[in-house]
C-alpha cells in the first residue's frame, strides 16, 4: 500500500497531489508513530522514505501544514477514545470491572512467562484451563 501511495503521489505531480496529501499521510503517520511489539522495521523505513519523497515533491510548507493536521487529528482521536473509556467506566462499571480483571490476569501471565524465561528451572504455577467444564451444560 505504501509503495502504491508513493507511486500515485509521483504520478499525480505537485499540484494535483495537494488535496489528497492528508489522506496519504494518515497511514504513513500511523506507521511511524506506532509502538507495538511485532513492528516490521521495513515498513517504518518505507514510510519514512515516502514521507521524504512527499516533502520534496510538495514543498516543505505545504507538507508541514498537512502533516500537522494529520498529527492533530490523530491526537484528537486518541483523546476521544480515552474520554470514551473513562465515561464507560462510570456508565458501565460491570464491563469496566471485567476489563480490569482481564488486564490483571494478562499481567500475571506475562510475569510468569518472564520468570520462566529468566529461570528455566523454575516453573511458575499456571491457571488450569477448565475448557471442558465450561462447555458442559449446567442447569
Amino acid at each position: 500500500i505504501f509503495k502504491f501511495l508513493g507511486a500515485i503521489s509521483v504520478d499525480l505531480g505537485q499540484d494535483r497531489i495537494k488535496p489528497y496529501l492528508p489522506t496519504i499521510l494518515t497511514p504513513l503517520y500511523r506507521e511511524l508513530n506506532s509502538n507495538y511489539a511485532e513492528q516490521d522495521p521495513t515498513l517504518k523505513n518505507l514510510s519514512q522514505e515516502i514521507i521524504e519523497l512527499l516533502k520534496k515533491l510538495v514543498g516543505l510548507e505545504a507538507f508541514s501544514l498537512a502533516f500537522s493536521s494529520v498529527q492533530k487529528q490523530a491526537n484528537q482521536k486518541r483523546a476521544m477514545r480515552k474520554k470514551q473509556r473513562a465515561l464507560q467506566t462510570v456508565a458501565n462499571p460491570d464491563i469496566a470491572a471485567r476489563r480490569k480483571l482481564k488486564r490483571h490476569k494478562n499481567k500475571a501471565e506475562t510475569r510468569k512467562r518472564k520468570i520462566e524465561s529468566l529461570h528455566p528451572v523454575y516453573k511458575a504455577k499456571r491457571h488450569r484451563s477448565h475448557a471442558l467444564k465450561d462447555l458442559a451444560m449446567v442447569e
